[in-house]
């Protein structure tokens, strides 16, 4: 039996199957899980007895399944179609992205929202900035693929695959939604002496990957032409991605964040913009005080907020915007003086976005888009 489906991206009409549980539109490869009610028959032969204990198992089964914390829709049985760019740089347009959640399930400090940032980031791009599934590259420990598993070994790859070959008029996108840490840094790279890391699901094994080698991966390649905006959801991300120039909110101007020693950390011509959860020595919180239902990164799901509201936003507003609905949650979250973020890490946490650049710019005057 077969119902019509209309998709809800690019408004293509067409026909699928009632048993088929993931339906992809032909026209823009968006994923539609199928809610077709589906008919459950019995056995054959009138032996009903039999299967009775199968029948209460698998109804056991969907209780247990209703009962877990939600997830992001659909993200879990994502499949890649076959011009996935894991296979193919040569043929994907100018807008690619790489999205990465690691929840670290089998870990003791495992986080329960960096899927459901993850699913958030891949609709807002597709959606507000005409983004396509095979132009990106979702790793999550759901992935079938065991490529697209957050591993180090595969986040490295999918740094690589991202910039590949960029050209003048390439937007690229890194979002990374996990664990942040610091470790002490002996080049002499850092103001503050500690190189900042992000944590691969098998970090502890592998070891993390350091803000000097995402620079050198990503952000030295960039070519005249090409723009590189990467969005970390982490602790301790403020300058991950080594940039020569952050921004500081407060004094409303520019900062140096060039090596101490002397080295240059520029693009190949092309201009980088991250904006991170938090200052190198803050963290960020993993949440529900924005959504009732579900776990989110404080930056991920305010920044997307503040977007969809305003697609039009510069980065000073966006950034102000951010900050300021961290600020309210932490006072409405106020429970003996201790508000959300204190709650979760101790006392007198702050966390405040922090915007770095490849080179200085308006940032009241130039709109935020990715």
């Amino acid at each position: 039996m077969e119902i019509k489906i209309i998709c809800h991206r690019c408004k293509q009409k067409f026909s699928a199957s009632t048993t088929t549980e993931i339906i992809v539109c032909p026209q823009c490869r968006t994923v539609i899980p199928n809610r077709a009610p589906r008919k459950q028959s019995l056995p054959s032969g009138g032996d009903y007895g039999s299967s009775i204990p199968s029948l209460i198992g698998n109804l056991l089964k969907k209780l247990c399944h209703a009962l877990k914390p939600a997830t992001a829709p659909g993200l879990s049985s994502f499949v890649y179609p076959k011009s996935c760019g894991l296979d193919n740089v040569g043929a994907l347009g100018n807008k690619r992205a790489v999205l990465c959640g690691v929840s670290y399930k089998k870990w003791k400090y495992k986080l329960k929202g960096t899927i459901n940032d993850v699913f958030n980031m891949r609709e807002l791009l597709i959606q507000y900035y005409e983004y396509r599934d095979e132009n990106m590259l979702i790793l999550t420990e759901e992935q079938p693929d065991a490529r697209l598993i957050p591993t180090k070994a595969n986040i490295q790859s999918s740094l690589k695959w991202l910039v590949k070959d960029c050209r003048s008029g390439d937007s690229l996108v890194f979002y990374y939604s996990g664990h942040g840490l610091r470790q002490p840094d002996f080049v002499g790279d850092e103001i503050d002496g500690f190189d900042e890391t992000i944590c691969p699901v098998d970090f502890l094994k592998e070891g993390m990957i350091v803000d000097n080698e995402i620079y050198a991966t990503i952000v030295q390649p960039l070519t005249e032409g090409v723009r590189l905006h990467a969005i970390v959801d982490a602790c301790h991300s403020g300058t991950i991605l080594d940039l020569e120039h952050y921004y500081d909110n407060e004094e409303q101007q520019w900062k140096d964040n060039k090596p101490p020693s002397g080295a240059r950390k520029q693009t190949s011509g092309g201009k980088a913009y991250c904006i991170s959860a938090c200052e190198d020595d803050q963290v960020a919180a993993d949440t529900t005080a924005f959504s009732s239902k579900t776990m989110n990164g404080a930056l991920t799901y305010i920044l997307i907020e503040v977007v969809k509201a305003n697609p039009n936003v510069t980065y000073g507003d966006l950034l102000e915007r951010i900050e300021e609905r961290i600020v309210k949650a932490n006072e409405r979250g106020c429970v003996g003086g201790s508000g959300i973020l204190s709650r979760i890490f101790g006392p007198n946490i702050t966390q405040k976005p922090l915007l770095s650049a490849s080179e200085q710019f308006d940032v009241y005057g130039t709109q935020f888009k990715l």
